[in-house]
C-alpha cells in the first residue's frame, strides 16, 4: 500500500496524519507555489502567517496526485490571488489621489516632462536589477552590454531633468515628487539615486508582486481552466468561485467594496 508523504514526515504527529492536501483547511495558493504569504514573507509587506495549512510535505502529495487526476485548485488560487491583487490596487489608487492633493499642482504639460523622468527612472531601475542579477551569475559579457544601455538611459534622464527644470520655478523643482508605483504600490521619487532604483526594481517586494501578477495571469488563460470550464467538469461551488472572479477583473477600480451575492469581497 502506498505511503503518503506526510505521513512519513509526520509519523509521530496524528493532527498531521489526520490532514490531506485536499483539506480545505489546506491553503491551495500553497499548494501551486503562489501564495502571497510565501512570496512576500521578509519584505516591508509581509503578511505574517497564512490563516491556512502551508506544509511542503502536503504540496509534494499534491504534486504527486495531480499527475493522475485534477483537482481544480487553480481556481481556489486564481480566487485568492485576484482578491489580494484587488486589494493591493485599490490601495494603490488610494495613494495616488492622496499625492495628488498633497503635492503642487502642476499644468498638464509640466506633469507630462515630470512622468517621462519617472520613465527613464523606471526602466534605469529594471536594467541595473538586471545587471546585477547577471553579474551574479557570473555572465560578465551580457552584463556590459546591459552596464552600456544603462548608460544610454542616463543620457536621456539628464535630458529629460533639463527639459523638466526649465518649465519649473526653481524652487518647485527642488521639491521631492513622488508616485506611486504601478506593481508593488512603492514610492518613488523623481530624484531617486540609481542605488535607489536598483534595489527598488531588483527588491523582493517588487519582484514578489511581479511573480503574483504573473501567476494570476497565467491562471486566468490557462488551458487547463478553458477545458475544465467547456467540459462541465468544475464543481459548482469552485464555478461560481470562477464567475466571481471574472465579474470582479470587469469592475472598474476606484476603492469601491464589491459585492457579489451571498459574498463580501
Amino acid at each position: 500500500m502506498p505511503v503518503c508523504l506526510t505521513d512519513l514526515f509526520f509519523s509521530g504527529d496524528t493532527t498531521r496524519q489526520r490532514i490531506k492536501f485536499s483539506d480545505d483547511r489546506v491553503c491551495k495558493s500553497h499548494l501551486l507555489n503562489c501564495c502571497p504569504h510565501d512570496v512576500l514573507s521578509g519584505t516591508r509587506m509581509d503578511l505574517g502567517e497564512c490563516l491556512k495549512v502551508h506544509d511542503l510535505a502536503l504540496r509534494a502529495d499534491y504534486e504527486i496526485a495531480s499527475k493522475d487526476q485534477d483537482f481544480f485548485f487553480e481556481l481556489d488560487a486564481m480566487d485568492h490571488l485576484q482578491s489580494f491583487i484587488a486589494d493591493c490596487d485599490r490601495r494603490t489608487e488610494v495613494a495616488k489621489k492622496r499625492l495628488a492633493e498633497t503635492q503642487e499642482e502642476i499644468s498638464a504639460e509640466v506633469a507630462a516632462k515630470a512622468e517621462r523622468v519617472h520613465e527613464l527612472n523606471e526602466e534605469i531601475g529594471k536594467l541595473l536589477a538586471k545587471v546585477e542579477q547577471l553579474g551574479a551569475d557570473g555572465n560578465v559579457e551580457e552584463s556590459q552590454k546591459v552596464m552600456d544601455e544603462v548608460e544610454k538611459a542616463r543620457v536621456k534622464k539628464r535630458e529629460a531633468e533639463e527639459v523638466y527644470r526649465n518649465s519649473m520655478p526653481a524652487s518647485s523643482f527642488q521639491q521631492q515628487k513622488l508616485r506611486v508605483c504601478e506593481v508593488c504600490s512603492a514610492y518613488l521619487g523623481l530624484h531617486d539615486n540609481d542605488r535607489r532604483l536598483a534595489d527598488h526594481f531588483g527588491g523582493k517586494l517588487h519582484l514578489g508582486f511581479i511573480e503574483i501578477r504573473e501567476k494570476l495571469e497565467e491562471l486566468r488563460s490557462s488551458p487547463q481552466r478553458s477545458n475544465q470550464d467547456a467540459a462541465g467538469a468544475i464543481p459548482p461551488l469552485r464555478r461560481r468561485s470562477l464567475q466571481r472572479i471574472e465579474f470582479l477583473a470587469s469592475c472598474p477600480e476606484g476603492g469601491k467594496t464589491w459585492v457579489w451575492p451571498d459574498l463580501q469581497l
